[in-house]
């Protein structure tokens, strides 16, 4: 077709299966997610949604297939390349896990201390420039104990946007919070890919919080996609799981 270098998907993942002994967790995933664009990936526990993430992190390694990230594939990569891929990465854990050591402030500031060239001073102002976005500039100085489920979910989304990534991966960002906490969350994330456009996927089985957040929807059952376009297009999905599942949720 002749597509230039720039139009190929800010995540490309082709034919990725993984398996655990004799379960078999990703069956031949195909996914494809444009710059500026969210998907989220729904399915019920332990259907393999946050393992996708974990190998497109380079956290496991598949047993066969690709995934390339602004092209490059990552798969193969030896552990210094892979560290620079993930620089450009902000990845949401469920809950947060910050460090319970650390302030909020410390916590936002640990990739830049890591991976950044700032003096303190610019460091300082780029961790309170985050946690304003996230609307916790007045906590800085807590600890992660100190603060609620919904506010260390703000904190932790500040860390992953600390080195300026291009894609942004969450696994199961509203998970534990209560339905108003879980809509503001939601909103947030709106709100911050609105102001920037990056690649995002969002693992989850929060049915509002998709339908509030992503572009596109994925539901995966046994290892495979069964259903991907617009919430619409899963409500008419013929498949009974499919069905099933969005009686359930909802």
């Amino acid at each position: 077709m002749g597509e230039s270098e720039q139009s190929e998907p800010a995540i490309a993942v082709k034919a990725l299966r993984k398996s655990f002994g004799d379960q078999t967790v990703l069956n031949g995933i195909d996914l494809a997610v444009g710059q500026g664009e969210t998907l989220a990936i729904l399915g019920r526990s332990g259907t393999g949604k946050s393992v996708l993430l974990k190998l497109i992190m380079g956290l496991q390694a598949p047993d066969s297939g690709s995934i390339r990230i602004h092209g490059q594939e990552v798969t193969s990569l030896p552990l210094d390349e892979l560290n620079e891929v993930r620089k450009k990465v902000g990845f949401l854990f469920q809950y947060a896990a910050l460090y319970d050591s650390l302030t909020v402030e410390e916590n936002v500031a640990f990739p830049l201390w890591r991976h950044a060239a700032m003096s303190a001073g610019e460091r300082k102002d780029r961790v309170r420039e985050l946690l304003s976005s996230v609307g916790m500039e007045q906590d800085l100085e807590k600890m992660p104990s100190q603060i609620s489920g919904g506010m260390q979910k703000r904190v932790g989304l500040a860390r992953a946007l600390a080195l300026e990534p291009d894609v942004l991966l969450f696994d199961e960002p509203t998970a534990g919070l209560d339905p108003i906490t879980a809509r503001e969350i939601g909103e947030l994330m709106l709100h911050l890919q609105e102001q920037r456009k990056r690649a995002c996927i969002v693992v989850t089985h929060d049915i509002p919080n998709a339908k509030t957040v992503s572009d596109r929807l994925a539901l995966m059952h046994g290892g495979d996609i069964l259903v991907e376009g617009t919430f619409n297009d899963l409500r008419e999905s013929p498949h009974e799981f499919v069905a099933q599942f969005l009686k359930n949720a909802s």
